[in-house]
């Protein structure tokens, strides 16, 4: 990575995948809140056949994204292309449903069924300079314009979905000797000639190549002065082009049509910052001109006042669907025990909550007013504070017990209040003294880790005869002893797994490996006041 890279405040990652995607509806709300919850901001686009994406945020937030989708089997390896800029790519985040990905408008033509042979970005200059291939360019004709393939054929399309008419018609495809010809495509970044190439599969062509990767890859790998690329490269974003290496271009867009500003456009008498250029200058009429001028207006008095003008409306709109007003507050820190069984409690019962991740070192002034003590967790709702993490759990499962976690109704709801109160007690005693004999001016722990076995046999017997700890059924006993029983675990795990608790480890590991953990380990960034609202869950609940 070049220093440009590391100075850089947005990653921009494009990526696709063709796939099989029945339930592609029931995953935007999801997707959307998820984006959301870490300020990522981009299009992703859904259909039956897959998904289409170019998102960016800072590094952590998009790769964040990008591990929640590559969570899904479906889409365990999407790949995707990485570029650095510092300035805002995006101002809004949207997630449509489309019925393509890429629209083609053909029915039939399938990537997921066939397509063509995929070429790598190192071995693509040999092929189209082989004299017998046909390289073709799949993308619209202002994309073109700016950059392109030496050699390349230019089909001049409008729209995408032209190309199977241009296919059809041109001379260039014609069969010579009896044989079509060999064809090679591109786009920029592999998706349209993935359509491409499964089309001309479709219409009899056997020698069918696409670039993988597209042309953002082949940028990306291939340096200048190998490279057979000429011009730059058109992208869909407020970088408007970039070039080798994936630098930002010096191209400027037209923010009427959207398209890239023409050389000698901001000379001609048609180019009017905000509303025209001599490309659509003519398409529009005086009623959508004004409405250019007043957006553009709007436009320059938030930059003069240094606010955000676009995408604001939206982004307050979502915030207060994701946390209306009255919503929980919760103070947490991500590695406490105590705050860990608060958030499984929260997540297992669909309440959402504003999360404010605190660092022990330096708590938020709002958190003590609230919290004099200063521990975590503390949930504020409807001006009551709750400040003790079984207390956070009893009021969650009173909202809604959706995982049928409370004993109150059960015989042995005396004995799982003493097995919670031992945890609490004993245990996390001997827990810290094990886990830090420094802080208690002991020059081991090992006397207290013994004494900690005696609670975790207790629990081992209790396992032999059921799954869980109240029987077979996970309640808020194993929630609320679980994050204590790891990080004793973690203290030495080669210890641990030594010992003879085979149904405790099993417990334990599958806890550990459960979507309710991972989604209460989820990683936020620390608090502070001026910070933007973040929901937790990050994604609505998993029950």
């Amino acid at each position: 990575m070049t220093k440009t890279a590391f100075d850089a405040i947005y990653l921009t990652a494009a990526f696709y995948k063709f796939v099989d995607l029945p339930d592609f509806a029931e995953r935007r709300a999801a997707l959307l809140a998820l984006c959301e919850a870490h300020q990522v901001k981009g299009l992703i686009l859904l259909a039956r056949e897959g998904i289409n994406s170019t998102i960016a945020g800072t590094p952590e937030d998009v790769h964040a994204v990008l591990a929640y989708l590559r969570s899904d089997p479906k889409l365990a390896d999407l790949e995707h292309k990485e570029s650095f800029s510092n300035k805002a790519p995006f101002h809004r985040m949207k997630v449509r449903l489309k019925k393509e990905i890429v629209t083609l408008g053909v029915e039939g033509i399938s990537p997921t069924q066939r397509v063509g042979q995929y070429v790598r970005a190192e071995d693509w200059n040999d092929l189209i300079s082989s004299p017998d291939v046909v390289l073709i360019d799949t993308r619209n004709d202002y994309e073109v314009e700016i950059g392109t393939f030496k050699g390349a054929i230019d089909p001049n399309i409008q729209t995408f979905s032209q190309l199977t008419d241009w296919v059809q018609n041109a001379k260039v495809l014609e069969e010579k000797n009896g044989k079509k010809p060999r064809v090679a495509m591109f786009c920029t970044g592999g998706i349209r000639c993935e359509k491409s190439t499964s089309l001309m599969l479709e219409h009899g062509f056997e020698d069918v190549y696409h670039l993988q990767g597209g042309i953002l890859k082949y940028l990306e790998l291939v340096p200048p002065e190998s490279s057979l690329w000429e011009g730059e490269c058109f992208v869909f974003d407020e970088r408007v082009s970039v070039g080798h290496g994936l630098k930002p271009g010096a191209h400027e867009l037209c923010r009427c049509c959207r398209e890239p500003l023409p050389d000698g456009a901001k000379e001609s008498p048609l180019f009017e910052l905000g509303v025209s250029c001599p490309r659509c200058c003519a398409l529009t009429s005086d009623v959508q001109k004004n409405s250019a001028r007043e957006r553009q207006r709007q436009w320059e008095i938030a930059k003069v006042k240094q606010i955000n003008h676009i995408g604001t409306p939206q982004r307050q709109e979502k915030i207060a669907t994701l946390l209306p007003m009255n919503t929980p507050v919760l103070y947490s820190f991500r590695r406490c025990p105590y705050a860990m069984r608060a958030r499984l409690a929260l997540l297992a019962s669909g309440v959402r909550c504003e999360i404010r991740e605190i660092a022990l070192s330096q708590k938020p002034e709002s958190m003590l007013a609230a919290s004099p003590k200063g521990t975590v967790p503390v949930l504020l709702v409807n001006g009551l504070v709750l400040e003790e993490s079984l207390d956070i759990m009893r009021w969650a499962m009173d909202q809604n017990d959706v995982a049928q976690w409370k004993t109150e109704h059960l015989l042995c709801h005396a004995d799982a209040l003493k097995l919670v109160n031992l945890c609490d007690h004993d245990f996390k005693h001997n827990l810290d003294r094990y886990k830090y004999p420094n802080r208690y001016e002991l020059s081991d722990g090992i006397a207290h880790r013994e004494l900690g076995a005696v609670y975790l046999r207790h629990l081992e017997e209790r396992l032999t005869s059921g799954a869980n700890l109240m029987g077979e059924n996970w309640t808020w006993v194993d929630a609320a002893i679980a994050p204590f029983i790891r990080q004793f675990a973690r203290t030495d795990r080669q210890w641990f797994d030594q010992q003879a608790w085979p149904f405790l480890n099993q417990w334990l590991e599958r806890f550990e490996e459960s979507p309710e953990f991972k989604s209460v380990m989820h990683k936020y960034k620390v608090w502070h006041h001026d910070a933007r609202p973040v929901a937790f869950p990050a994604t609505p609940s998993i029950n």
